[in-house]
């Protein structure tokens, strides 16, 4: 299926491993330009000179994008380097989590920053381009504990809860510029964190990630590249018709739609 991504240029934050990483990937395997956002540099090096190593075009900018100047950066660099932007996934986050009474202020205050206010502050920024160009394409990046959240889960539950929730009134108020707004929700999938993790630890990590895939329904658990090939198409012509949705990617994990 030829998905209709060929010139199309996208904005992917957290570009340099995991779901990112998969996601620009497989926008340069279609025919996209994309703008590799990260903080670290020696990782947007070695993903962009990978890319362009296989003929893609990607352009690399080192941003935390939990700062508004960096946020409003990417967007300058986007435009420098390829002129316009038709897709932003919003893919930037970590998962903090921690019992109730130990999170402090400081930590609820840097998972707005990173998680919503990074998006609201790219979104903003590339609203205006897209209008210009008759529409575009965004998808933020949340987890199933948005909808439904554990023990122990927060901040990380409450502000992809807020993604959602921003995702859905987006959605309605920018269909009239044909700007299409959805979200994925990720469960159980690989990560090179919980591999550097069972490292340290001494823990095999097939062994590990067995051992997780025994809650889930399709019995294993999900690669970057299952969650890519689902951005791809919700920010792809494929998906036309599609805006406000909220898809799970987990393996049948979460108890809700």
């Amino acid at each position: 299926m030829d998905l209709g991504l060929t010139g199309k240029v996208a904005i992917v934050t957290g570009g340099t491993q995991g779901i990112g990483r998969a996601t620009v990937e497989r926008l340069c395997a279609e025919g996209a330009r994309v703008v590799v956002c990260a903080r670290g540099q020696a990782g947007l090096d070695e993903t962009v000179a990978a890319l362009r190593a296989r003929g893609g075009a990607a352009h690399a900018v080192a941003a935390d994008v939990g700062r508004a100047e960096d946020a409003e950066r990417v967007v300058v660099e986007a435009l420098r380097a390829f002129g316009r932007v038709d897709i932003l996934v919003n893919n930037a986050g970590t998962s903090a989590t921690g019992a109730f009474e130990t999170v402090t202020d400081a930590a609820w205050a840097a998972d707005f920053e990173l998680k919503l206010f990074g998006a609201v502050r790219l979104i903003r920024g590339v609203l205006p381009l897209m209008k210009s160009r008759g529409g575009g394409s965004i998808v933020n990046v949340t987890n199933i504990g948005a909808k439904q959240p554990g023990a122990r889960t927060m901040p990380t539950t409450v502000t992809r809860a807020a993604g959602q929730a921003m995702t859905k009134a987006l959605s309605k108020e920018f269909a009239p510029d044909n700007i299409r707004v959805n979200t994925v929700c990720i469960g159980l999938v690989r990560a090179g964190q919980r591999e550097r993790r069972a490292a340290r630890d001494g823990v095999d990590v097939e062994s590990l990630y067995a051992n997780m895939g025994k809650s889930i329904p399709l019995g294993r658990v999900g690669r970057a590249e299952e969650a890519a090939n689902v951005v791809a198409f919700l920010v792809s012509d494929a998906a036309s018709f599609v805006t406000g949705s909220s898809v799970n990617i987990d393996g049948g994990a979460s108890a809700v739609f």
